[in-house]
């Protein structure tokens, strides 16, 4: 170690991180570095050079570790070879496991245990992606480029998997066989397709019978308000009563709301109906440059806070209970506070789904959030007047890209297959727009600044403190959610008032919403007081919190039960003040309007 701190220090100055990246960068016009690199990963590429040339000693050890890790995996796979000639078993045996197995579905095949040499190059794989981890170490980055630089070795460990091309893969050569050679022809097609057609992206799914408004989104209803940034939709009463109290839902406007409405009996707004509640759903217009200057003030306006007044005109209720989604749930959070802070006591109870307040520790998506990465969207958006759809899919298909983008390119690029018919993904693939005004305040205030869980934010000038709300608080999690990270989540619980119900339900941010009854589903609860008092922490709330069997919406039915009031005739749907404007799912999520 001196002597490679010796290095170090003899190192030139223009040799070291950040200097060399920075000074390319000031000769390049930001509006170029906006266009071709606005996560700065050109940047972390030069930091990573950086890093190798002024710390010899770790990158040697690092790939020291490789060869003698890569020589064992040569000498097992051998061994199993001689095993499998003397009619031996190598199944389950961990001499031979130098790399742990990796449950990554691209290697289901039984090729990559059964096979030598296929486990050979399996292993072979893994120690690589170990590699490329170990050198992101060896560069010594700071957390913020360390970051983008683990970020970016994933994608690199994706790219050169064996699994991408035919010799590397035994399922596609397989189906080569059993098809004389058609599989690779349809592959091909598929590929040509997707480069033309999907961004040189492989397709995720099917969506050729996943239609909005008959597969999607099919609960009926009808649209009673419309202003330029949403329409509202009522859901029609499947029960001979309902309860007093509406619920009104505010899904993200990143996406289109009928991941809260996805399928039959895969559908939330539809449990909630059939189980007695008159539901409202905001469903937000796809911006475009006309729209580049409304702000998130506007959203919270012409969004949920207009809704609360058409939901009460329409039922005549003096309360309405609010339920969002990820950044649905943030926007009835401040309108929960607004209320609040203004002594407007119409909101009775507020359900949260996935959802940040705090912005502290964000997860995988903090490589895409800096002052510098939001000043280059900003820069970028200045032209379109918003972000593209593709853009932020694009981000979050990165955080898992082994899953999302690696995992279909053998089964649609070289087996030939058409994707899944998935209703989860073909929401997924359904983006939208972002106002350049609104999401330019949206990170800078809430992702990198934080204001609203250090008390600060301010909206068109009105202070808003999640200390004001009493109204009594159901928040679900996911313990596998990457973008609203559940111990993110569980902090919540200290910066509301009110008492506070806290759900971790198994799966990810989409999958942990879309969870209806089934045998296999579970979930943990537990109460937590009034302004946090007896919140230690998410592990320790989860140590002792209740395991139920079951689906969380079960749970969630009979919370919100006491918080919707007494039994009442189904209100009209519409009224003469909002009459009718069309069938549900409405016109803004088809985007023809």
């Amino acid at each position: 170690m001196a002597a490679n701190s010796d290095l170090e220090r003899s190192a030139p100055p223009a040799l070291r991180a950040p200097d060399i990246a920075t000074a390319m960068e000031r000769v390049v016009p930001d509006a170029v570095l906006a266009r071709t690199d606005p996560s700065l990963m050109g940047r972390t590429v030069v930091q990573l050079a950086q890093g190798w040339a002024t710390h010899p000693g770790e990158v040697g050890r690092a790939a020291s570790s490789f060869a003698a890790l890569s020589a064992r995996i040569g000498a097992a796979a051998a061994g199993r070879a001689l095993r499998g000639l003397a009619g031996g078993t190598v199944e389950n045996d961990p001499s031979t496991e130098p790399v742990p197995t990796s449950k990554d579905g691209r290697f289901k095949d039984t090729t990559w245990v059964e096979n030598p040499a296929y486990w050979a190059l399996r292993q072979e794989y893994l120690a690589l992606v170990a590699l490329l981890e170990d050198l992101v170490g060896a560069a010594s980055l700071d957390e913020e480029a360390a970051e983008r630089a683990h970020m970016l070795m994933s994608l690199v460990g994706g790219v050169v998997s064996p699994t991408n091309v035919l010799p590397g893969n035994p399922s596609a050569l397989k189906r080569a066989f059993e098809t004389g050679g058609s599989s690779v022809v349809a592959g091909l097609r598929n590929l040509l397709d997707d480069v033309a057609t999907n961004n040189g992206k492989p397709r995720q799914v099917d969506k050729t019978n996943l239609r909005v408004g008959k597969e999607l989104a099919a609960t009926p209803g009808k649209v009673v308000y419309r202003n330029r940034l949403m329409e509202l939709v009522q859901f029609e009463a499947q029960t001979d009563e309902v309860h007093e109290i509406p619920l009104l839902c505010s899904p993200p406007w990143i996406n289109k709301y009928y991941v809260m409405d996805l399928a039959p009996e895969r559908s939330l707004v539809e449990w909630a109906v059939q189980h007695g509640h008159t539901v409202f759903m905001i469903s937000y217009r796809n911006p475009d440059s006309s729209m580049a200057t409304t702000t998130f003030a506007d959203y919270l306006e012409l969004g949920p806070a207009t809704a609360l007044d058409v939901v009460q005109e329409i039922t005549g209720a003096d309360k309405v209970n609010l339920m969002g989604l990820c950044l649905g749930g943030l926007m009835a959070a401040l309108l929960t506070t607004r209320c609040a802070e203004r002594g407007d006591d119409r909101v009775n109870s507020l359900t949260m789904l996935n959802t940040m307040l705090d912005y502290s520790e964000v997860g995988p998506i903090s490589s895409f959030v800096s002052p510098e990465i939001t000043a280059r969207l900003e820069k970028s958006m200045e032209q379109s007047g918003y972000l593209p759809a593709e853009s932020m899919a694009t981000t979050f298909d990165l955080l898992r890209a082994n899953d999302l983008i690696f995992n279909y390119i053998g089964p649609n690029w070289l087996e030939g297959k058409t994707p899944p018919a998935f209703d989860i993904l073909a929401w997924n693939t359904d983006s939208t727009r972002m106002p350049a005004a609104m999401h330019s305040f949206y990170l800078r205030h809430f992702y990198i600044d934080n204001e609203l869980s250090k008390g600060e934010l301010e909206i068109d000038g009105e202070p808003l403190s999640l200390k004001a709300v009493q109204a009594d608080t159901f928040i679900v999690a996911a313990e596998n959610d990457h973008i609203a990270p559940w111990r993110t989540s569980f902090t919540s619980t200290e910066l509301l008032g009110g008492d506070v119900t806290f759900v971790l339900s198994t799966a990810g941010h989409i999958a942990g919403v879309v969870n209806p009854p089934s045998p296999k589903a579970k979930h943990w609860v537990g109460t937590v007081g009034a302004t946090g008092a007896d919140a230690p922490g998410p592990d320790a709330w989860r140590a002792r919190a209740t395991e139920v069997k079951g689906s969380w919406w079960e749970t969630w039915s009979e919370w919100i039960g006491e918080h919707a009031g007494g039994m009442r005739t189904p209100p009209p749907v519409g009224s003469d003040a909002h009459p009718v404007l069309g069938d549900a799912p409405g016109e803004y999520v088809l985007g023809t309007s």
